[in-house]
C-alpha cells in the first residue's frame, strides 16, 4: 500500500498535493519507473474529489474543448487536453468497472460513490509503486546549490530532483485548502493572475431577499448572461442569493458591481408568445400565463417586483388589456431582467479559484518552470479554470497526466 511503504529521504520526484492533478502525475511518472512521493497536509487524500458531485463525482464531461477554459493565456490549455482526453480518463474508468452515467450536458458521474475514483487513483499509483503519505506538512522549501530540492516537513527531511505543486486553490478552505502553492511560486520568482472565487453563488441586497428569500429552494431554467457570455441552465433561489448551475457559470465571467441579465423564458420568441396568449387566453393574468414556464411561487414573485410591478399590475393585468407597446416592455423585461449581486459567497462556497500560477512563465508541454529547473505546476493552482461539469477534473488529469511523463 502507498500509504504504509516505509519513507526514503531521496526521491526523483516530490508532489505536494494529492489530489486530482497531484496523484495522476504520481500514477504516470511512477508508471515510467520514476521513485515518487506524494505529501498532502490533510488528514485523507482527495478530499474535494470525495465532495464533488454531491458525492458522486463529476468526473470529466464528453465535450471538453479548450473554450471550455478561462485562462490570461487561452492557449496555454490546449496542448494538455490533446494528449490526456477525456476518453483517456474514461478509458481507465472503464478499466476499473466504475459504473457512470451522463447526467446532462455531457457530465460524466459515477453511479455510485466519489470514492471509487479516489479507488482508482491510489490503486494506480500503488501499482506504480508510489508512496503516498496523509497529514504531512511541508514547512519549508529550498532549492540545492547543484540542482533538486530540500524539503523540511513534519515526517522529515526530503531531497528530490523534481518538485510538483498540485495543491490546488483556495475553494473549500473548511477542506484544507491555503495558498501554500502560490507561496512557493512566488518563493521561485513567478508571478499570480488575480485570483477570486469562481463557479461560486451569488449574495443579494437586503430589500431583493426581503421579497425573495421565501422561494428559497425553487428553480427554474433560463438563461443568465454577463460580459458577453451567456449559458442556458438553472437558476436557484437561496436565501442569501441566487445559486445554481447557470450562476455558477456565469460567475466566473462576473466582475463586482457587474449587472447579470436573465432570460426567465429561453428557447422562445417570448412577444410572440405573449401575442399569441392574447388571441388564445385574452382574460388570464400575467402572472398565471408566466406560471406555464415556471412555477406560480416564482411567477407571481417577478410580477410584484421592481419593473414588472408597474408593468403587470402586480401580475393581475388581463393580458388583453395590454398595448402593443406594453407588450414589447414585458417581452424585453422578461428577457433581459436585471440581476444586480452585492458580490459572492466566496471560497467556502466555491467550487475553483480562478486565476493563480501566470502561465507565461511554465511550460504547456512539460508544466515545467521555464525559470526554475525541476520545479512544476498542475492542477487548478494554475492560472487555468474550467466551466461547471466535470471540466476542471479533466485538466488535472491532463495537466497531472503531462507533467507526469517529463519528471
Amino acid at each position: 500500500m502507498p500509504l504504509t511503504r516505509a519513507l526514503q529521504s531521496e526521491y526523483d520526484a516530490i508532489i505536494i498535493g494529492a489530489g486530482a492533478s497531484g496523484l495522476m502525475c504520481a500514477l504516470t511518472a511512477g508508471y515510467r519507473g520514476r521513485n515518487v512521493l506524494v505529501l498532502d497536509h490533510a488528514n485523507k487524500i482527495g478530499k474535494k474529489i470525495l465532495i464533488s458531485g454531491g458525492g458522486r463525482c463529476n468526473f470529466t464531461n464528453l465535450y471538453t474543448e479548450p473554450a471550455n477554459y478561462l485562462s490570461s493565456n487561452t492557449h496555454f490549455c490546449k496542448s494538455a487536453l490533446a494528449r490526456y482526453t477525456q476518453w483517456d480518463f474514461q478509458a481507465l474508468v472503464d478499466k476499473y468497472q466504475i459504473a457512470w452515467h451522463e447526467k446532462t450536458l455531457g457530465q460524466l458521474f459515477c453511479d455510485d460513490r466519489s470514492q471509487e475514483i479516489v479507488d482508482l487513483l491510489v490503486s494506480e499509483c500503488r501499482d506504480a509503486g508510489v508512496t503516498i503519505r496523509a497529514k504531512a506538512s511541508v514547512e519549508s522549501v529550498k532549492a540545492k546549490e547543484s540542482s533538486g530540492y530540500h524539503l523540511t516537513t513534519n515526517l522529515g527531511e526530503f531531497s528530490c530532483q523534481s518538485l510538483i505543486v498540485a495543491t490546488g486553490g483556495l475553494s473549500f478552505p473548511t477542506m484544507g485548502a491555503t495558498g501554500f502553492g502560490y507561496e512557493v511560486a512566488e518563493q521561485f520568482g513567478h508571478e499570480l493572475i488575480e485570483r477570486k472565487p469562481a463557479l461560486v453563488p451569488f449574495t443579494m441586497n437586503k430589500a431583493w431577499l426581503e421579497h425573495f428569500a421565501e422561494l428559497s429552494g425553487v428553480s427554474s431554467e433560463v438563461i443568465a448572461q454577463c460580459n458577453g457570455q451567456s449559458f442556458r441552465e438553472n437558476i436557484l433561489i437561496t436565501h442569501r442569493g441566487v445559486s445554481g448551475p447557470v450562476i455558477l457559470q456565469i460567475s466566473s465571467y462576473w466582475q463586482q458591481g457587474d449587472t447579470v441579465t436573465i432570460n426567465w423564458i429561453p428557447g422562445i420568441n417570448i412577444l410572440e408568445w405573449l401575442q399569441s396568449c392574447v388571441e388564445q387566453r385574452p382574460k388570464a393574468q400575467v402572472s398565471t400565463i408566466l406560471a406555464e414556464h415556471m412555477t406560480k411561487r416564482l411567477s407571481h414573485a417577478l410580477c410584484e417586483h421592481g419593473k414588472l410591478r408597474l408593468v403587470t399590475d402586480n401580475g393581475r393585468k388581463p393580458i388583453v388589456q395590454y398595448s402593443p407597446a406594453q407588450l414589447e416592455e414585458l417581452a424585453e423585461l422578461l428577457e433581459n431582467w436585471e440581476l444586480k449581486p452585492t458580490g459572492t459567497e466566496g471560497y467556502k462556497k466555491a467550487e475553483v479559484t480562478l486565476g493563480g500560477v501566470d502561465t507565461a512563465k511554465v511550460s504547456s508541454k512539460t508544466f515545467e518552470s521555464r525559470i526554475q529547473p525541476g520545479l512544476y505546476f498542475v492542477g487548478e493552482v494554475l492560472d487555468v479554470t474550467g466551466h461547471l461539469g466535470g471540466f476542471n477534473f479533466q485538466w488535472a488529469w491532463a495537466s497531472g497526466h503531462c507533467a507526469g511523463q517529463y519528471i
